[in-house]
């Protein structure tokens, strides 16, 4: 603990520096490249959340052997088997898998639309609760696009929504570390 705090922040900054510009470049470059192939990228999500599943299957077959009393061994197993078949099934099947989290998405922002608008109708008289109101209504028409063009939509949001994810978190960095640069130029 001791050596930590004896290095000054501002050096440890410095060397971060470099690699933070690095990292946001790289992760601007993916952005863009999921940006220009949103099928790709969304099939990659499905088969990462395939490969997520079957490692939770493994971890409850493994925790089945663990449990305690023979209900305990059964529903762990069963559970385990359950996630090992749906992570496989997606695995090989990527293009069903991504229609059901495009479909999964747009449920999820209808909900959340709908949430949102009748909360801005219980604060509408505070001041911003516009922004909860325009929240609402683009939750809304993003969800009605997503469900109006199923399952022709999964093809272009999922990778789309990720390669703009990846491409401002990309952004944000290399702003972070460019001004941490001017920051230590202005220090020396």
């Amino acid at each position: 603990m001791a050596m930590v705090n004896a290095v000054p922040a501002r050096v440890i900054g410095r060397d971060s520096v470099g690699w933070t510009l690095g990292f946001g470049v790289l992760l601007i470059v993916l952005g863009l490249i999921a940006l220009m192939a949103p099928l790709v990228a969304g099939i990659a999500v499905t088969a990462m959340f395939a490969w997520l599943l079957i490692l939770g299957g493994i971890v409850h077959l493994f925790l089945a052997w663990h449990a305690r009393g023979a209900g305990a061994h059964l529903w762990e197993a069963l559970i385990g088997i359950a996630y090992i078949v749906m992570g496989g099934y997606l695995f090989y099947r990527p293009l069903i898998g991504l229609v059901a989290l495009t479909a999964f998405l747009g449920a999820y922002l209808l909900i959340k639309g709908i949430f949102e608008l009748i909360m801005w109708f219980r604060l509408r008289g505070v001041p911003g609760s516009g922004w909860m109101l325009f929240d609402a209504v683009v939750s809304l028409l993003l969800a009605g696009m997503i469900w109006l063009h199923l399952p022709y939509s999964a093809t272009w949001v999922i990778g789309t929504l990720l390669g703009f994810a990846i491409l401002f978190s990309g952004i944000s960095r290399v702003a972070l570390a460019l001004q941490a640069r001017r920051l230590h130029a202005a220090a020396v």
